[in-house]
This record gives structure tokens, sequence and C-alpha cells, in this order.
């Protein structure tokens, strides 16, 4: 059986949590590798405590979402924190990089796929996998981790998704 690689990008952001976690119901399998990639906006300054401070804000992120993976049984997580550009051509060189299966990205108003988009006139060629744009679902409670595991619910049965909010399967 082949290990798929599946990114997922990670935002303080709703819909990017919601992503994550129809990627875990959904698209993984026993083996497959979860990277976890942030990308902080790039700095015109060299001040590097802002980008000191950037990079863990970044990874304090990632963290969280790994806290989320780890509710389910054997997933193997890596996490990436980078400093790359608004448009996403960073994150579409590390995909390719990474030669991932799938990137799993969560749809709301400053995604960096409608950047992407508006930079290129053709953005499926810079992926050589599937996109996979989840939308949160409407009535979906916070999802937001908490820091003690007492009190964290199940989050495998919070959330129903279906096919109908994948908004993008791949970019043409």
């Amino acid at each position: 059986m082949d290990v798929k690689k599946i990114v997922v990008i990670v935002e303080d952001v709703d819909a990017a949590r919601a992503a994550l976690l129809w990627a875990l119901q959904n698209l993984l399998r026993f083996g497959d590798v979860v990277t976890l990639l942030h990308v902080f906006p790039s700095l015109n300054s060299r001040n590097r405590k802002k980008l000191r401070l950037l990079r863990l804000q970044g990874y304090q992120l990632a963290l969280s979402f790994k806290d989320i993976c780890n509710d389910f049984f054997n997933t193997n997580v890596e996490i990436i924190v980078t400093e790359g550009d608004q448009e996403g051509a960073r994150i579409v060189a590390l995909v390719r990089e990474i030669g991932a299966s799938a990137l799993v990205v969560g749809l709301h108003d400053r995604s960096f796929l409608y950047r992407l988009a508006m930079s290129h006139n053709d953005i499926s060629s810079g992926f050589n996998c599937r996109v996979l744009a989840i939308k949160q679902p409407a009535a979906s409670p916070q999802l937001r981790t908490q820091t003690s595991a007492a009190t964290t619910p199940d989050r495998s049965s919070n959330l129903d998704f279906s096919l109908s909010q994948i908004e993008i399967d791949r970019l043409e």
C-alpha cells in the first residue's frame, strides 16, 4: 500500500480546523503522513525579533492542529513552519517538494487560493496533486482547541461533512 502525503494548510481560522478534521475523517489511511504547513508573511524589514515571534506563533498554532490529529489513532504528523509570500507561491513550491498527493485548505474570505488565482492565470499547473478546499459547515460548533485534554470533546463525532462542502476538487 502506498503511503499518501496529505498537506493541510495551518491558519488561525475555524475553516482551517474544519479542513483538517475533514482530511482526518475522509482522506487519512493507516500509515499516511499529514504535513501541517504554516506559512507566515515575509517582512520587508529584517527584524530578527519579529521574524522569531512570527515563527514561534506559527509553530504554536501548528501544535494546536497536531493536538487535533492526536485524537485520531496512529496519525503520523509532520510540521513545517516557514516564511513566504501572501500569494501562495511558497505553498505551491513546498507542496511540490513534499510530493503531496493532496493539499487540503480551509476555504474562507482571506484564503491564499483566492490570492493565488488573482495573481496567476493558470494555477492548476503549479500543483502536482489534488487540491481540496473545504468550506466550514454553517452550523458547526466552534473548533478552537482547548488546553485541557479532560475537557476536550470527541472531535471525531462533532462534525458531519458531506461532499457538498468540497468547493474545489482540482484547480483548473
